[in-house]
This record gives C-alpha cells, sequence and structure tokens, in this order.
C-alpha cells in the first residue's frame, strides 16, 4: 500500500477529530482569502479610478465625501457649485485639465453623469458600439450598464430624481443610448455618460442648452448667472500646482479642494485597521488549528504505536514512519486550506452579489497569485503542527512497543 493511501486511512480512522482540524484549518483560511481579496479589490478601485485625477474642487463639507461622490459615485455630494466660480478656477494657470461634473439622476440606481468631453480623455474613453453623446439627453453608457440594464444603441429612458431610487421619473424628457462604452474596467464601465446640458434640461432648465464644444473642452450655455455644477476634477499643469492650488481654493473661496491620494489614503487606513484586527483573529484561528492538528497526530500516534512498530518488522525504514507522519499534516492542512480558499470565495462572491452599490461591488470569482502563499502556510502549518510526532515515530524502540503488547 502507497504511503498516501496509509496516511489517509489514519486520518479517517477518527473522522470527527479529522473533520475538527479540517475545519478550523478552512475557517481561518476563508477568513484570510475574503481580507486578501477584498483588500486587493479595494485597493485597485481606489487607484484605478482616481489614477489621473489630483484634485475635486466642489461645495463646503467632508472633503472624503466630495471624493467618494465625485470620483467613486458610492456617496451623496456635498452640495452645488456656482458655475460662474467653477470656470474661473479651470482657466487657472496652475489648472492642466478640469472636467465639470454635474450630478442628481439616475437610472435604476446607475448614477447618470453630466460632463464634457474632457471626461472622455480623463479616462481614454472609447466606444464599443455607436458614438460619444453630442447634443442633450443623448447618452453614453458603460458596458456593465449595457448588459445589466439590457439597454442598446437607439434605445430611450427615463431618469429619475436622485442616485439611488427612480422616485420622480423625469418623464418629459427621454435619454437615447447613442453608445456603448468599450469595457474599461473602472468606475465607467458603470455609468451614464451625457452632457452637462441634459442635467440642466432635466431640473427645469429650459433655456439654450445644446452643448458646444471648444479646443478646452468647455461649455457654453446661457443663463451662467444661474447655473452649477457638482464639482471638478482637476489635473495640475505643474508640481508647483500640488502646494498652492488647494491652499488657494479652501482659503479664497467659498468652494472646497480635496485631494484624492490623501483622502484614499485615509479610507483604507481606516478601512486597514479592521482588516489588520480580522487578520489577527484569522491567524489565532490557524495557530489553533496548528495545535489541534498536533494533539490529534500526537495521541494518535500513541494508539499506532503497536501497528508503527510491526511496520518496522516487516521493514519498513524510521525513514518511511516519519514520512507517513508528516504527510498525514500535510494531507489534513492542505485539505483544510483548499475548503478555506473556495468558501472565501463563495463568501466574498455572495457578499458582491448582495451589494447595493455596483462601483463597490466586490468579485468572488477573482483569483490572485497571492493566493498561493495561503496554500503554502497551510502546508506549513502542517509540517510544523507533525514533525514533533513524526520524530517520536523515528525514534520509537520496537522492541519495547512489542513487549509491552
Amino acid at each position: 500500500m502507497s504511503p498516501f493511501k496509509i496516511s489517509w486511512k489514519n486520518i479517517w480512522s477518527k473522522p470527527l477529530n479529522a473533520a475538527l482540524n479540517i475545519l478550523l484549518i478552512a475557517f481561518g483560511t476563508a477568513i484570510l482569502t475574503v481580507l486578501l481579496l477584498a483588500s486587493t479589490q479595494i485597493e485597485d478601485k481606489l487607484d484605478k479610478n482616481s489614477k489621473d485625477i489630483d484634485l475635486v474642487v466642489g461645495a463646503k463639507g467632508s472633503p472624503l465625501q466630495l471624493i467618494l461622490s465625485s470620483i467613486y459615485y458610492i456617496d451623496f455630494p456635498t452640495g452645488n457649485i456656482p458655475m460662474k466660480e467653477a470656470q474661473k478656477l479651470m482657466k487657472n494657470p496652475f489648472v492642466k485639465r478640469a472636467v465639470p461634473l454635474a450630478l442628481g439622476d439616475n437610472y435604476n440606481g446607475v448614477r447618470i453623469v453630466g460632463t464634457d468631453s474632457n471626461y472622455i480623455s480623463l479616462y481614454g474613453l472609447k466606444t464599443e458600439s455607436g458614438k460619444f453623446w453630442q447634443a442633450d439627453l443623448e447618452a453614453t453608457i458603460g458596458a456593465n450598464v449595457a448588459k445589466e440594464q439590457n439597454l442598446k444603441v437607439g434605445d430611450t429612458f427615463f431618469g429619475g430624481h436622485g442616485l439611488t431610487e427612480m422616485k420622480d421619473e423625469h418623464k418629459d424628457h427621454a435619454y437615447k443610448v447613442v453608445g456603448i462604452l468599450a469595457p474599461q474596467q473602472n468606475v465607467t464601465d458603470n455609468l451614464i455618460l451625457t452632457g452637462i446640458g441634459s442635467v440642466w434640461k432635466m431640473h427645469g432648465d429650459e433655456g439654450e442648452t445644446d452643448e458646444h464644444h471648444d479646443h478646452e473642452g468647455e461649455t457654453d450655455h446661457a443663463h451662467d448667472e444661474d447655473r452649477e455644477f457638482t464639482s471638478l476634477l482637476i489635473q495640475y499643469r505643474s508640481p508647483m500646482a500640488v502646494a498652492m492650488f488647494p491652499m488657494m481654493v479652501n482659503q479664497t473661496t467659498n468652494l472646497q479642494a480635496a485631494s484624492p491620494a490623501q483622502e484614499s489614503t485615509r479610507l483604507f487606513s481606516l478601512i486597514g485597521v479592521g482588516i489588520d484586527t480580522l487578520q489577527w483573529f484569522a491567524v489565532l484561528i490557524m495557530f489553533i488549528a496548528a495545535i489541534s492538528v498536533f494533539v490529534n497526530l500526537y495521541n494518535s500516534l500513541k494508539e499506532r504505536s503497536y501497528d508503527l512498530a510491526i511496520m518496522r518488522t516487516l521493514g519498513a525504514s524510521k525513514g518511511k514512519l516519519f514520512s507517513l507522519i508528516i504527510l498525514e499534516g500535510l494531507i489534513l492542512t492542505l485539505i483544510g486550506t483548499i475548503i478555506g480558499v473556495v468558501l472565501g470565495h463563495s463568501i466574498l462572491y455572495l457578499i458582491g452579489n448582495y451589494q447595493e452599490s455596483s462601483q463597490a461591488k466586490m468579485n468572488g470569482l477573482l483569483f490572485i497569485k497571492e493566493e498561493f502563499y495561503l496554500l503554502v502556510a497551510g502546508l506549513f502549518i502542517g509540517m510544523v503542527a507533525s514533525i514533533i510526532p513524526a520524530i517520536q515515530a523515528y525514534r520509537s524502540n520496537i522492541s519495547k512497543i512489542l513487549a509491552k503488547n
């Protein structure tokens, strides 16, 4: 009989002990898998969506809320800012590119973002079919939106007031889908993009709202005095702007400047406190699992000492007995680790299905190379837990054992 079959039979000679050991290892591994996948995806989303945005300018309030609402679209805006004041900042020498945003509507929970052509170049957007919006009430939609909302080029839909629910539909004006974005693997996959004039029209501005883009992508509209943006996404022209421009905005205007890099770091550090706590909890469970495997193998060795002695008299070497015990520990921890990884992915998949925000949705079907280290850690635990029982089996005195029996 092969060493693997012998070890396998020995493990399942006490199924409850084996199941408990596997369960402990699986539980600890599952927690570590969920934390690893979630933290990796959150960090990746934070980096991808704010990659080329140096600053966000909006209404006074929480800077983190301003970042979450204007870059990640998972919070409510801090308010609106006068268009006239915003355009002064857009022409500032420190500013290389300024992208205006007008938020406030949704379609079945999908955010409708009013913006201009600068948004296209900011994210490097391309269409998979159709074209980018040009006139008011034309919309170019993200790849996920097209799939989940079953929309195609030429379809029309009504937006609703608010950012999450279709409570107050704008039945007077229908949007027309003129294009579908190629998958971008960032926040734009889950957005409906349109001109700022469309958003103004939805909210009662019936003036001259057809957009005209000049070489800087700015919009030319009548009634500028009353019009508002939600926020501006800013790219700096020079490194000097990092120190000067936010201070100028915060001290000399009624607006607020927030740095995506700073706020994202602060957000991730807050999340990181909880992640670190759970990681230590999972490590503790793994440590308990290692002790459990050790106790199980140690007790099993006592009970099987006669069997092992008989194996020695039949020609089994000390090294073979040593390897059999090590193999038992490795099999237990490997099974537990694999079950834990699968369980972790399943948990994250269920969490993702129940998340309301498409922007922060977790993907349980994503596999990352760091998970390989969990398997290595599981095997290491098995090796460490079984090393003492294996040494005892190696040093066992055959004559004494057989004499007692």
